[in-house]
């Protein structure tokens, strides 16, 4: 064959790609198989889809392609019908020419043709070896073995069903977004309608109330039966209609909120898929690994059928690569090292995915070596963790913890494979980013595993429905460590800082309506309601109002054009049709850390113990860390609780973040400058009446001019200015402390 193809119908290239990507599949998750099982039954699908690809690439006109795949189609025939016995080395090479369709199918149209021209060179060397595979010449050098492939484009063959009789349609993500958000408004609306089957439950009471307060006046003689005549018929023709009315509709509102039921579990049923979906080339990958560090594995696949959302299903693609690697690096020892362990020489790892209790749980397991937990224990003292004497202390379960930190690792070099440090860490940030969590077991010498455990679907969220300041609004439960109610005589305090202890654990205690920048509301002595939140790092118990209940909450995105709002992820409507915000945990807890740095922190107490403690707040902006110190002392000593910012871009951030009485600031500062501030200040709805005093060494009347015409309330200046002339500036501003 020779000459460039001819693509005889353009037209024709996208069902191509289809095809080929199918058969692709097909193929590489066959081949890897294959070195274990060359049965007529195994391999004969492997022959048809080779065949299919000839057929589908002559079609089209690309005449390398049908020259590479009849090459493969041959080899695969002749190990169908026992002729050939294919070896690692024959199935590199089957694996090679899998790939450059599999390449092909993941190419625009347009490319597809030149993508076989600037291959032409390997398509045809590739032939030539399968050729000689078939007549039982040694496959050439050039080509094998191959370089290890880390593809995450091929299925497992627990995928591949024995026939597929579904039909696909491909949906634009927006548009299934949009019928899903459809569908939950529709059962959030079905279910309301509960509110007027029970209002005409009602009125049906009160007409029968009616009723009998105008018998009653009729056997006291008050009124005539004549009288009472025509009101009695008006009733109970009321009566009669009441009573047809409310069983119909009783009977509409639930068929209704069944078939929205249905309507909506039918849309989320098309955002899931198999978990298979997410292994596509796992099979492979741990097929060349292995093989690249001269070790023997067998990766099984369980529940390979298991339904996963497409969202989740997407993230999972890099930590199930990263713990497969550990596994693979780390975990499973060499063929002679088994060996003499007493284990056999193929090791085994073992990737399952089940749905338990409500959530998606997977697990990977391997028989290798297992983690020492005293290798660890000196790791962890040798990195600076933690002390030697506080390591000797950790439980094995507080040990593996150590595993996820950015930068950790057990590995003694640093290799392609491992010893940087960011394969575990990938995987606890995927885990907290969708609201799920990882653990690890594992017995030194048997194996170890490592179980992720991740919401069904990033489309419903399992809540707990909290009050604060007396609204409600949403915690995810997979976020929330406990839930913990108890007497404010149980709270104790330490540096001014309050806490509980729970099992022996201090749970420092911060008020949400402060961490949320609510007002305030009355408590008084009732037990305090603390939900135990944390991220990596920190634990706080948040103190809220009150909890209302447990609720499956359908997540609908804020507007894009709100930004970030400050602890706050997404929006949802309630069963009785109330919005709700859902909290942003990993924010709120950075908010909390904020506030207990800076050392602000409201006593968690009643509404009137707040307000008589609490004091004027000043933000002091200034990018000389002496100008701010002096400051804030003078400040602080006069009675003022203050807040520092090193600029004018931090000062602007701490405004977002909390409520202040004044802001002084300086006038020269890197990123944004004072007179900056200010209009911005003065430039925003929320913030336009804060008071702002300029403190500036600038002493020159058209400077003086400059800060008060950009909206500053007082100009003083440092050159001048003493302790008396700051705080009785501050005084004329904002009052006393």
């Amino acid at each position: 064959m020779s000459g460039p193809d001819t693509i005889a119908d353009l037209s024709m290239l996208d069902l191509f790609r289809l095809e080929v990507e199918n058969h692709g599949r097909v193929l590489e998750s066959g081949l890897v198989a294959a070195e274990g099982n060359q049965s007529p039954a195994a391999i004969e699908p492997l022959m048809r889809a080779a065949h299919s690809i000839k057929g589908a690439s002559r079609i089209v006109g690309l005449h390398r392609g049908v020259s590479l795949a009849h090459a493969m189609e041959d080899v695969l025939s002749a190990a169908q019908h026992g002729r050939l016995t294919l070896s690692s080395g024959d199935i590199d090479l089957l694996l090679r020419s899998t790939d450059i369709f599999l390449r092909l199918a993941g190419l625009d149209t347009a490319a597809i043709p030149a993508c076989l021209e600037e291959n032409a060179e390997a398509i045809s060397t590739l032939s030539q070896a399968l050729s000689a595979i078939r007549s039982g010449k040694p496959a050439p050098a050039a080509v094998a073995p191959p370089e290890p492939a880390l593809r995450t484009d091929a299925t497992p063959k627990e995928s591949l069903p024995e026939k597929a009789d579904d039909s696909f349609v491909r949906v634009l993500a927006e548009n299934l977004n949009r019928l899903m958000g459809l569908a939950g408004e529709c059962l959030v609306q079905a279910r309301s309608v509960k509110q007027f089957s029970a209002s005409l439950l009602k009125i049906k009471n009160w007409q029968q109330d009616l009723d009998s307060a105008l018998e009653h006046l009729q056997n006291s003689g008050t009124m005539t039966g004549e009288q009472l005549g025509e009101p009695q018929k008006q009733l109970d023709h009321i009566r009669d209609l009441l009573a047809v009315h409310s069983e119909q509709f009783e009977l509409f509102s639930r068929r209704l909120e069944h078939s929205a039921g249905k309507l909506y579990d039918e849309v989320i049923a098309s955002r899931m898929r198999p978990f298979s979906d997410g292994l596509i080339g796992f099979p492979r990958m741990v097929r060349d690994l292995a093989r690249e560090l001269g070790k023997k594995i067998n990766l099984r696949i369980e529940g390979a059928a298991t339904r996963v959302d497409r969202d989740i299903l997407e993230q999972l693609e890099a930590p199930l690569i990263h713990l497969l690697r550990n596994a693979i690096d780390h975990g499973i020892e060499s063929p002679d090292e088994r060996i003499t362990a007493g284990k056999p020489a193929e090791g085994t790892i073992v990737l399952e995915a089940r749905h338990r209790s409500g959530m998606l749980n997977i697990s990977i397991h391997d028989d290798g070596r297992g983690i020492d937990p005293q290798q660890l224990r000196r790791k962890i003292v040798a990195r600076g963790y933690v002390a030697e004497d506080t390591a000797a202390h950790l439980s094995t379960a507080e040990l593996y913890d150590f595993l996820f930190l950015p930068g950790f690792s057990t590995a003694a070099t640093v290799t392609e494979l491992s010893g940087r440090g960011v394969g575990l860490d990938v995987v606890f940030s995927m885990c907290q980013r969708v609201g799920g969590s990882v653990r690890v077991e594992s017995q030194p010498g048997l194996g170890s595993g490592f179980h992720v455990q991740l919401p069904l679907t990033l489309s419903v969220l399992r809540t707990l429905l909290v009050s604060i300041s007396g609204e409600p609004y949403a915690l995810p439960l997979t976020r929330i460590d406990r839930i913990l109610t108890v007497s404010p005589d149980d709270l104790h305090s330490l540096e001014d800082r309050q806490f509980v202890t729970v099992d022996g654990e201090h749970i420092g205690i911060v008020n949400a309506q402060q961490a949320l920048n609510l007002p305030p509301l009355q408590r008084g002595s009732a037990p305090l309601c603390i939900a135990v939140i944390s991220d990596r790092l920190n634990q706080y118990g948040l103190a809220v109002d009150r909890f209302l209940s447990q609720r499956d909450l359908v997540v609908m995105p804020l507007d894009p054009r709100l930004g970030k709002v400050p602890a706050v992820s997404a929006g949802a409507i309630t069963e009785e049709g109330s919005p709700v915000l859902i909290l942003d945990v990993d924010d709120l807890v950075r908010s909390i850390n904020s506030l207990v740095t800076q050392g602000s922190l409201h006593k968690v107490g009643s509404a009137a113990e707040l307000l008589r403690t609490a004091r004027k707040r000043i933000l002091v902006v200034d990018d000389s860390l002496t100008v701010r110190e002096v400051e804030r002392k003078l400040l602080e000593n006069s009675g003022y609780e203050v807040v520092a910012a090193v600029d004018g871009v931090d000062g602007w951030n701490s405004l977002q973040r909390g409520t202040f009485d004044l802001v002084v600031s300086d006038i020269d500062m890197p990123r944004m400058n004072g007179i900056e501030l200010v209009r911005r200040i003065k430039n925003d709805p929320a913030l336009k009446n804060l008071p702002v005093m300029i403190v500036s060494y600038k002493d020159r009347e058209e400077d003086r001019l400059l800060g008060l015409e950009a909206g500053a309330n007082y100009y003083l200046t440092k050159s001048s200015f003493h302790d008396e002339t700051l705080i009785t500036a501050v005084k004329d501003l904002i009052g006393a402390p």
